[in-house]
C-alpha cells in the first residue's frame, strides 16, 4: 500500500506513518481497498505585518452561494470614463464651433459684409461636419445680388450644384436678380433661357415680375410686352405687384393710355386687384407732373373702390399741393391725416418745408421745422438740402453757411 503522510507548512516537523501490517485492520473483503489521500496545507497564523495588513481581503463563499465578484477582481473603469469625457468634449467642442461659425457667416450676412460672409463660407466648407444646405446659399446669393457681385454669385451657384445640391426656381430667381440689380439684362435673360429648359426650375410670376422691373427701369417696354406675352403662353397671371411695377414705369415715361389701360384692366380682373401702392403709384406719376385735377380724380376713383389711403398716399397729396403752392389744401390734408390719427413723419415735414423752401419763404419754413423737432421728428439729409435751398431762395446766405 502507498505510503501515507501529513505535511504541515508551519513548524509542526512532518513525520512518516509506520507502515506495519500487522497493526492495520484489514476490511472482510477479498481485496483491500485503496485510499487516495488528498495532500494539504494548515495556514500559518496571520502576519502582524503591516505591510501584509492592508491588503484587501478575499471573500470565500460557502458551497450553495452565488460565487460573486470581490473587490478586487473589479476592473477598472477610470479609462473609459476619461475617454468617454473626451468623446464628450471633442463633441461639445465641435457642436460649439459649429455654432460659432454659422453664427458669424449669419451675422456677416446681416451686416452685408459680403467679402467677410465668403470667407467664414470658405472656413465653413472645409470643416468635416460641412453639410451644403439650399438656405444657405440663398442668402448669400441675395447678398451678393444686393452688394453688385453678380459674377461672384454666379460662382456660389455652379459651386452648389457642384456640391450635390438641385438648384430650384427660387435660386435661380436670387441669380437672375442678381443681374437685374447691375442691370445685366442680357445674362439675366440667359437664366431665365436656361430655366426653361429645366422642367423643375420653371420661371414662376416672381421671376418674370423681377425680370419686368428691370426692364421697367431701363424703359425697354417692348420687353416688357414680350414676357407679358411669353407669360400668357405658359399660362402665367400677372399678380398685383407685377401690374404696379408696369403701371409706375408706364406713368414715368408719360405712357399714360398704356397706364391706363393696364389700370383699367387691373380693376376687371379678380386675380390681381388694385391695392393702396396702386393708388400710390398713380396718384404720385400725376401729382409728380402737376396734373393735379386727374390725381385727385384716381385718388376718389380708389376710394370708392374701397381701397383705404395711408400715411405715405397723404405724403403724396401735401407734396404734390405744396409744389403748385396750393397752400390751403396742404393743410387741409394735414389736419385730416390728425382727424384720422396718422402719425405725421419726416417726410410729412419735409414736403411742408420744401414747399416753403421753393418760394423763399423762410419765416414759415423755420416755423415748421421748429416744429419738427419740438415733435422729436429727426431731420435727415432732404431737410437740410430743403433749409438750404430756402435760406438760398430768401437771400439769408448767413444763415446757409
Amino acid at each position: 500500500m502507498a505510503s501515507i503522510s501529513l505535511s504541515f507548512s508551519s513548524s509542526v516537523v512532518p513525520s512518516p506513518i509506520p507502515q506495519d501490517k500487522s497493526k492495520i485492520t484489514p476490511y472482510p473483503t477479498s481485496q483491500d481497498p485503496i485510499f487516495r489521500v488528498t495532500r494539504f496545507t494548515i495556514s500559518p497564523p496571520p502576519s502582524k505585518n503591516p505591510s501584509s495588513s492592508s491588503l484587501p481581503k478575499k471573500k470565500h463563499w460557502k458551497q450553495g452561494e452565488f460565487p460573486g465578484i470581490s473587490e478586487t477582481s473589479l476592473p477598472t473603469r477610470n479609462t473609459p470614463i476619461k475617454n468617454l469625457k473626451k468623446k464628450l468634449d471633442k463633441k461639445n467642442n465641435a457642436k460649439a464651433w459649429v455654432n460659432t461659425v454659422t453664427e458669424t457667416l449669419s451675422e456677416r450676412v446681416d451686416k452685408k459684409q459680403w467679402l467677410q460672409a465668403l470667407q467664414v463660407f470658405d472656413m465653413l466648407r472645409e470643416q468635416t461636419f460641412y453639410q451644403p444646405k439650399e438656405g444657405t446659399y440663398m442668402k448669400l446669393i441675395v447678398l451678393l445680388g444686393k452688394s453688385g457681385q453678380p459674377h461672384r454669385a454666379h460662382q456660389l451657384f455652379t459651386t452648389m450644384i457642384e456640391e450635390g445640391l438641385d438648384p430650384t426656381p427660387e435660386l435661380y430667381t436670387a441669380l437672375l436678380a442678381a443681374y437685374c440689380r447691375s442691370n445685366l439684362i442680357d445674362e439675366a435673360f440667359s437664366v431665365l433661357d436656361e430655366m426653361k429648359k429645366l422642367p423643375l426650375c420653371l420661371p414662376d410670376v416672381f421671376t418674370y415680375s423681377t425680370l419686368i422691373k428691370v426692364c421697367v427701369d431701363a424703359f425697354k417696354f417692348e420687353l416688357v410686352e414680350f414676357l407679358y406675352e411669353e407669360m400668357a403662353e405658359r399660362g402665367i397671371t400677372p399678380n398685383t405687384v407685377t401690374q404696379n411695377i408696369v403701371l409706375s414705369g408706364y406713368g414715368k415715361a408719360g405712357k399714360f393710355d398704356r397706364m391706363e389701360n393696364v389700370l383699367s384692366s387691373m380693376l376687371e380682373s379678380t386675380a390681381c386687384k388694385p391695392d393702396v401702392w396702386t393708388m400710390n403709384t398713380i396718384i404720385s406719376v400725376f401729382g409728380n407732373m402737376g396734373q393735379i385735377d386727374m390725381m385727385e380724380k384716381w385718388y376718389e376713383k380708389f376710394r370708392n373702390f374701397g381701397i383705404e389711403p395711408e400715411t405715405r398716399t397723404f405724403n403724396i397729396l401735401i407734396g404734390a399741393y405744396g409744389k403748385k403752392r396750393m397752400y390751403d389744401k396742404m393743410s387741409s390734408v394735414m389736419e385730416y391725416m390728425r382727424r384720422l390719427q396718422f402719425p405725421w413723419t419726416t417726410s410729412t415735414y419735409n414736403n411742408v418745408i420744401e414747399a416753403f423752401a421753393d418760394v423763399g419763404d423762410a419765416k414759415h419754413m423755420e416755423c415748421t421745422f421748429d416744429q419738427m423737432r419740438a415733435e422729436g421728428m429727426k431731420a435727415d439729409t432732404k431737410t437740410f438740402c430743403c433749409l438750404i435751398n430756402g435760406y438760398a431762395n430768401a437771400g439769408l446766405f448767413h444763415k446757409k453757411i
